[in-house]
């Protein structure tokens, strides 16, 4: 009884002194990925460019005018009448809007950044409210600070217009007839990041004759919140084609599409480290059930040895996704893991112990359940099924085992003779 106390005392003493050190892995994996995340995230903005939001453009004409603002003069306040030019804005009566969108990841790091290219090409036609000619400004917003263009096409009425060397915008300039209508045309090649957005000027904001169709090659689409939801809907092979169609549009709310997230190798390596301890638990936990119930005398020492195996897949993933691929640094960790493991219990015990006992317990725990935090929203899900399969086949091996007699706690006679 007291040989097997000291061997349960050990045993935790093992495990607790491995958890320890996941607990130091996992947490200086997420300080590596997490604390220089902003400075890469600034690095990507600026050699690949930053998030989008393209701005509906404005029109406005001028003339000359007057007004009165009080002034003081000789200590007395008087009223003075100035000249002054007056921007009177010009309606947008109708929007058609292209965007194809092209997801492109890029890695800086432990951490993936949802870059993108964008395709923009939009058609807007404006009227002149007044009852005469007048000479019409355009103005469109760059949609990022930090980005190139390509293929910067800027036209009125199919003519090439505009400065494109503005800072900060476009602009351009016709002089249109008394209610009479004129198409500007924006088309470009750009990239940016996270999320692309077309605002609506105004809040809130009008919209005539609005229509905006987006492309995607991702399936994977998100609307962030307070933003509009495509009226139209088509799934296509590679991803979606978005519609927005409104035919007079009173809205606060822009349009937005975020990019989808790639799994992060650097926090995901941290989540498997601070989860392992529950997979050792598990592991223990049957091997120490199998051993007693085969008779098997394993040491302390030969449990501190495994613990090392299993400790040896979670500091080998943790580096190798710096130089390899998520998937390909858990191919090799596991299989690093259970070779040790294998060859190790193969002369400890036996070779049938260590790859079918072992071998599959350590598949089960260690793979399978790390493997399950690849799968977003199911990771709890399937290791509560692992362990409560393991519960079942454990209670059922051991439904007939006489543990008094396994633990030799009590004699038989005394146990039978034990009031009830």
């Amino acid at each position: 009884m007291r040989a097997m106390f000291r061997k349960i005392v050990a045993i935790t003493f093992i495990f607790f002194c491995t958890s320890l050190a996941w607990i130091f892995l996992g947490s200086t994996i997420l300080y590596r990925s997490s604390v220089p995340a902003e400075g890469l995230r600034s690095k990507v903005a600026n050699t690949w460019g930053s998030a989008h939001e393209q701005k509906t453009p404005s029109a406005f004409y001028q003339e000359r005018g007057t007004k009165t603002e009080k002034a003081i003069e000789n200590g007395k306040e008087i009223e003075r009448v100035i000249e002054t030019t007056i921007d009177h804005p010009v309606p947008l009566d109708a929007s058609k809007i292209n965007a194809d969108i092209h997801l492109d990841y890029r890695q800086k790091g432990l951490l993936w950044f949802s870059t993108y290219q964008v395709r923009f090409d939009a058609v807007y036609t404006f009227r002149n409210p007044a009852n005469e000619e007048r000479l019409i400004r355009f103005a469109l917003a760059y949609p990022a600070a930090q980005a190139t263009y390509d293929g910067l096409v800027f036209t009125i009425d199919g003519e090439p217009s505009g400065n494109l060397e503005g800072t900060g915008s476009l602009t351009a300039s016709k002089n249109v007839a008394a209610g009479g209508s004129t198409q500007v045309a924006i088309k470009y090649r750009s990239q940016g990041l996270d999320r692309w957005a077309y605002t609506f000027g105004g809040q809130p904001a009008q919209a005539r004759n609005f229509s905006l169709e987006m492309t995607t090659d991702f399936k994977d689409i998100d609307f962030p919140e307070n933003t509009l939801s495509p009226t139209v809907r088509q799934e296509t092979a590679n991803g979606w084609k978005l519609t927005w169609n409104y035919d007079n549009l009173v809205t606060s709310y822009p349009i937005a599409m975020e990019m989808p997230a790639k799994l992060q190798p650097g926090p995901l390596a941290g989540q498997i480290s601070f989860f392992a301890p529950v997979s050792l638990l598990f592991f223990f936990f049957l091997l120490f059930i199998i051993t007693t119930m085969r008779d098997i005398n394993l040491h302390p020492m030969n449990y501190f040895f495994l613990a090392a195996a299993f400790f040896a897949f979670h500091l080998l993933l943790a580096y190798l996704v710096d130089h390899l691929s998520i998937h390909w640094s858990f191919l090799i960790s596991s299989a690093v893991s259970i070779f040790l493991l294998v060859t190790y219990l193969r002369l400890v015990v036996n070779p049938r112990f260590a790859l079918v006992e072992a071998g599959i317990a350590q598949f089960v725990f260690l793979v399978l359940f790390s493997y399950a935090f690849f799968f977003k929203g199911f990771t709890g899900l399937a290791i509560t099924i692992g362990a409560v399969v393991t519960l079942f086949l454990v209670m059922q091996m051991t439904a007939k085992i006489d543990w008094a007699e396994k633990f030799r706690l009590l004699p038989k006679a005394q146990i039978a003779l034990r009031p009830n």
